[in-house]
């Protein structure tokens, strides 16, 4: 089963002040996301103190945050550098 996915107006600002490289790195881990939200390369992991929020990586520094809606559906909350777990 393939997941859809949307994203808030948030993760789209953030997404706008990724490097061209850190988007296109992006737009390949959304794909294995949209897949598999459980592959081992994206380290997904629920975030500590929340009930339904979940944190992946895109590299070793951008972490993508995002949370189910749903069966088939993940929302996009935020992407950024490895700190906006802070806000969280």
């Amino acid at each position: 089963m393939r997941f859809q996915y949307s994203f808030t107006n948030r993760f789209q600002n953030h997404f706008n002040t990724l490097t061209q490289q850190e988007k296109n790195l992006l737009k390949k881990k959304l794909e294995l996301l949209a897949e598999n939200p459980a592959h081992p390369s994206l380290r997904t992991k629920r975030i500590q103190g929340t009930d339904d929020l979940y944190e992946c990586s895109v590299n070793m520094d951008i972490r993508i945050i995002w949370y189910y809606e749903g069966d088939r559906m993940i929302i996009l909350v935020d992407v950024g550098h490895h700190d906006i777990l802070k806000h969280y």
